[in-house]
């Protein structure tokens, strides 16, 4: 009976790796599917090109890469996949401007509002609270890696106008006004830093801390966001955490 109990767990174990496997797979290529309405060709389309690296790096099979592109340029009958974006009141009152990829509306408001509410919030406006900008982020070993002083960084980076930078022991985000996001990624690739993520996206004019005794609450809430398929990506007003 051991040994099959064994057996079990390792089953158990395996379909939830497949699972969140099957569900990042499904995340990069809503993304790819997105960016494939602006073109197919990656050498021509910038947020494309990105999009496969992602995915390629992430061990995507060529032919779920291939068939993503298809479906966005219209070769490949299919669902639209859709950007849409909903906003919440997450644990211990913090604010979330969540970004989907989907093909049903309803299934993911449905899936979002339960979430939220799960963890103590809900579906809310928050917006007011949220300016767009473009958001760069990457690990502090890239700078120990690429043997760059992190002042001579700042110093560079306020010359080209970002509007914000800030380290914390998770990495460094940078701001930057949207139309000046490609300039100054392709500054730090120049440097030899690999960027985690270069986007437009919400950062949040005023930040909040979380109470520990939320922040249980929120590891989780977390947790199902981020396993959530429809789910690209997220912002919020919690000054702890990126």
């Amino acid at each position: 009976m051991s040994g099959h109990s064994k057996w079990s767990t390792i089953k158990r174990q395996k379909a939830v790796v497949d699972a969140k496997r099957g569900a990042a797979f499904t995340k990069l290529a809503n993304v790819i599917t997105v960016a494939a309405k602006e073109g197919g060709d990656p050498e021509m389309n910038p947020a494309l090109k990105s999009a496969i690296e992602q995915a390629k790096e992430a061990n995507m099979p060529k032919n779920n890469i291939e068939r993503a592109i298809k479906k966005g340029t219209g070769e490949l009958a299919g669902a639209e996949v859709e950007e849409i974006f909903y906003e919440g009141i997450g644990p211990g009152n913090s604010q979330f401007v969540v970004k989907c990829l989907t093909d049903n509306k309803n299934r993911s408001v449905a899936t979002l509002r339960h979430i939220f509410t799960k963890y103590g919030g809900s579906l809310a406006s928050v917006i007011w609270n949220f300016n767009l900008y473009g958001i760069i982020k990457f690990s502090l070993s890239e700078l120990s890696r690429n043997k760059i002083n992190l002042e001579n960084l700042q110093l560079e980076l306020i010359d080209k106008n970002i509007v914000d930078f800030k380290k914390s022991s998770e990495g460094i985000v940078i701001l930057t006004v949207v139309k000046d996001l490609s300039e100054i990624s392709k500054f730090l690739k120049n440097q030899g830093i690999h960027l985690d993520s270069s986007e437009v996206g919400y950062s949040a004019k005023e930040k909040q801390e979380v109470s520990d005794t939320e922040k249980e609450k929120l590891d989780k809430f977390l947790a199902e966001l981020e396993d959530n398929e429809d789910v690209n990506n997220y912002y919020h007003n919690i000054e702890n955490i990126l």
